[in-house]
């Protein structure tokens, strides 16, 4: 039996476990939906382009069709939360990319605005479901040492997936008068290809033991990981009543909640917002050769996701997130109040802002799960990810109506404030989670 033979066996904690091709595994299936998430919200901006004639969506449609995944997203990180937290991530890892990939191709036969509406709303629910588990369950099987570049791997696969849709979409846009429905269908295709990891992946061992099922997570650990490999430690079946939300606003979590959530949000708006409208940005401080300079702000944005993954578990995760809105300030700074620096400065200071920002982005992949105990891991992260949805959305349509009312210089300097505000609200409440072993965390705070 295996319990005998183990006896000699030199036991490794469960943090500390060797990188195992089980641990590769759980990436690619993660990083797989990441992926197709970024694929699937990236397709839609060049389909809607050619869709629009032939569905006579006016302007309003267009808007109401290119917002409703995040609309959807928004709703299903929020609500996927505590449903994991108190169900188990496999429920929702192992089949909703199933379930996306139905809905995917179902935007083919798309007759009308309402339909392909429905849809683009489901199938953002079902992305928002991924954004929660695929973090939660791949930070609970990571070994503690590569844990870091192993979720940051996920910024790579999301800004991947999104770069992907538009080579795909371009290429597609020679298919005739249906062109916009193939580039819908084939965001079917990358879901599909992942769904077979999905379906075949057990349920997390951390979650298991904290709600009373160590003899099943003990199996898994033997299985996936080595008789060597001890299971999780911790203390099961202490499941509080209270809702998941009341507990992320109550006495014990609410600092790291207002951490999680200030921090996602005030690093997205300047993100999405100055990163949608680079181009007028650079056009409205008379930079010449604003198209080559969008160019390398968005080269800078893949880089700074590539640093990101080589440093994250090199820094302290506190400094690394306070010392990334210092720095993005510093530069957003300086172009606000030097408008009249030379066009290769300020192509050159957009870049570092872009890189440091996309550097940092890694955190929200890494530092999120870290925040919160297992029973309270996905609901947090959910609660951070529908902060940081609002967060993007007003500002993406708040900078180009500032820019044209009070001019560029006081949209920089907004996206300004609002790195300030992260920065400080970080430096006085974020804690250190880089060397944290997960069952710590349900002794923090």
């Amino acid at each position: 039996m295996w319990s005998d033979g183990s006896k000699h066996l030199a036991m490794t904690e469960y943090d500390d476990a060797p990188l195992r091709r089980f641990h590769l595994r759980v990436a690619l299936a993660s990083t797989g939906g990441v992926f197709a998430d970024g694929f699937g919200l990236g397709i839609i901006g060049i389909a809607l382009s050619l869709a629009a004639p032939q569905l006579a969506l006016d302007a309003r449609w267009q808007g109401l069709l290119g917002g409703a995944s995040l609309a959807g997203l928004f709703a299903g990180a929020l609500l996927t939360g505590p449903a994991a937290d108190q169900l188990g991530r496999r429920p929702f890892f192992a089949y909703n990319m199933m379930i996306a990939a139905v809905l995917s191709a179902l935007q083919f036969g798309a007759s009308g605005g309402p339909q392909l509406l429905a849809l683009r709303i489901a199938i953002g629910f079902l992305l928002g479901t991924d954004y929660v588990v695929s973090k939660a369950l791949l930070t609970e099987f990571a070994p503690m040492r590569i844990r870091g570049r192993i979720l940051a791997v996920l910024s790579i696969a999301w800004a991947g997936g999104y770069a992907c849709a538009y080579e795909c979409g371009y290429e597609l846009t020679s298919a005739g008068e249906d062109a916009w429905r193939w580039m819908l269908l084939v965001s079917a295709v990358p879901c599909l290809l992942i769904m077979p990891l999905r379906i075949t992946m057990p349920e997390s061992p951390v979650w298991l033991i904290k709600h009373g099922q160590p003899e099943r997570a003990a199996e898994i650990v033997r299985q996936r990981l080595g008789p060597d490999i001890r299971a999780p430690s911790g203390v099961g079946a202490d499941i509080r009543r209270a809702s998941r939300w009341r507990q992320l606003l109550g006495a014990r979590w609410r600092l790291r909640t207002l951490v999680a959530c200030t921090f996602f949000t005030c690093q997205v708006i300047p993100y999405f917002a100055v990163g949608t409208f680079v181009t007028q940005v650079m056009a409205a401080l008379h930079l010449h050769g604003k198209y080559a300079g969008a160019r390398v702000y968005n080269l800078a944005l893949f880089a700074g996701a590539i640093v990101g993954l080589l440093i994250v578990d090199r820094l302290s995760r506190r400094g690394f997130l306070v010392g990334s809105f210092l720095a993005a300030a510093a530069t957003m700074g300086v172009l606000a109040a030097w408008p009249d620096a030379p066009s290769g400065l300020q192509i050159l200071l957009f870049a570092i802002f872009a890189g440091v920002l996309s550097a940092a982005s890694n955190l929200v992949y890494v530092y999120l799960p870290e925040l919160f105990p297992t029973d309270l891991r996905a609901s947090g992260i959910g609660m951070a990810i529908a902060a940081s949805r609002i967060g993007s959305a007003v500002g993406t349509f708040l900078l180009p109506l500032v820019v044209v009312s009070y001019g560029v210089r006081t949209a920089l300097d907004a996206c300004v404030a609002v790195l300030g505000i992260g920065a400080i609200v970080c430096y006085r409440w974020a804690p250190e989670t880089r060397h944290v072993r997960l069952e710590e965390l349900e002794r923090a705070a």
